[in-house]
C-alpha cells in the first residue's frame, strides 16, 4: 500500500465531521471537486470505500468509521502538540478516559472515580462501560487511559498492560424488611431453602457465591439470575429474594433500595483493579483513583 497522504486524510476527516462534501467545501474554502478528487485518491490508496450516500449527505462505511476513529485521534493529538509547543497544557492532563467493566457495581465505580473530579485541576471524565475483553482492546490501542475491573489481567489475554489492586472487601447479604426479619437471626443457616437472587454464571461473584454456599452446606432456592446488578437489586427491593453485594457499599445499598443487611461474610472477597498500560501509574487522575481505593472506599469493609 502507498504511503498515506495526510492532506487527503484531513479532507476525509472534515467531510466525515460535516456530513457532506458541500459543507466541508465551505469549511475548507476549496471547491467540492477538489475534495471529491482527494477522497477518490484516498480510497484508491486504501483499496476501500469510505463513504456511502445517505439521503442528501454521506455516511461512513465500516472502513470509513475505522479510519475516522484513527484520524480523529491523530488530529486531536496534532492540535495538542501545537498547544503544548505554544506553552499550553497537554490534553492528557485534562482528560481521563475510563473503561468500567460491566461486572463492577456502579456504586463502587462512582466512589473510585469521584476523587478524580476533586483534584485542583479535575479532568474531563469520559466513561465507557462494557465487557472486560472489549475494554482491554480499547486500552491496547490507547483509546482508554485505565480500565476498572473486578479481576486482574489474565495471562491468556495478550495485551501489554498491568493490574493495580485498588482494594478488596467482604460480602453482605440483603433482603427486603419482611423477608429479612425471618432470615437475620440464624444467618447463614437461614439461607438454606431461602429465595436467592444471583448474578449471572460468568461473574466472579457468582462463582465465589456458589463455592461459599457449597462449603457451608447451604441450598437456597434460586429465584432468578441477572446480568444487570441494578435489576437484581430492584427485584430484591421488591421482596423477591436475598441478594449479595460488596460490603464496601453496604450503607448505600440499604439507603437507596430500602433493604436490610441480614448477614456478612469475609469468605467471599470482592477485589477491584485498575488496569493500565503503565507499570507505574503516572496520570494524576488515575493516581487519585488508586489512592481512593487504598483509602476511604474500602476502609469501612
Amino acid at each position: 500500500m502507498a504511503h498515506l497522504n495526510y492532506n487527503h486524510v484531513y479532507y476525509f476527516w472534515v467531510v466525515a465531521r460535516k456530513g457532506s462534501i458541500a459543507r466541508a467545501s465551505e469549511a475548507l474554502f476549496v471547491t467540492p471537486q477538489t475534495i471529491s478528487g482527494q477522497l477518490r485518491t484516498l480510497e484508491e490508496t486504501l483499496g476501500a470505500k469510505l463513504f456511502r450516500k445517505q439521503g442528501r449527505g454521506l455516511a461512513l462505511t465500516d472502513s470509513g468509521a475505522l479510519l475516522f476513529q484513527y484520524a480523529d485521534e491523530m488530529f486531536r493529538v496534532g492540535a495538542e502538540l501545537e498547544s503544548v509547543l505554544k506553552g499550553g497544557s497537554p490534553r492528557g492532563a485534562g482528560m481521563l478516559r475510563v473503561g468500567v467493566a460491566d461486572a463492577v457495581p456502579k456504586l463502587i465505580a462512582y466512589r473510585l472515580l469521584e476523587p478524580a473530579l476533586a483534584l485542583a485541576e479535575p479532568p474531563q471524565l469520559v466513561c465507557r462501560e462494557g465487557a472486560l475483553d472489549e475494554l482491554l482492546g480499547e486500552l491496547a490501542v490507547h483509546h482508554l487511559d485505565v480500565v476498572i475491573a473486578d479481576s486482574p489481567l489474565q495471562a491468556s489475554v495478550h495485551v501489554r498492560a498491568y493490574s493495580h489492586l485498588l482494594g478488596e472487601c467482604g460480602t453482605t447479604f440483603f433482603a427486603a424488611p419482611a423477608l429479612a426479619r425471618r432470615l437475620a437471626r440464624r444467618f447463614p443457616a437461614s439461607l438454606d431453602g431461602a429465595p436467592l437472587l444471583v448474578p449471572s454464571g460468568h461473574s466472579l461473584l457468582r462463582r465465589a457465591l456458589d463455592d461459599w454456599l457449597e462449603a457451608e452446606g447451604l441450598r437456597p432456592r434460586i429465584v432468578a439470575e441477572f446480568q444487570d446488578s441494578a435489576l437484581l437489586k430492584a427485584f430484591g427491593q421488591a421482596g423477591h429474594g436475598v441478594f449479595a453485594a460488596p460490603s464496601a457499599i453496604e450503607r448505600e445499598v440499604k439507603r437507596e433500595h430500602g433493604v436490610v443487611a441480614i448477614g456478612r461474610t469475609d469468605r467471599i472477597r470482592a477485589r477491584y483493579y485498575a488496569i493500565s498500560a503503565e507499570r507505574r501509574i503516572k496520570h494524576p487522575a488515575v493516581l487519585a483513583i488508586s489512592d481512593a481505593g487504598r483509602g476511604d472506599v474500602f476502609r469501612q469493609a
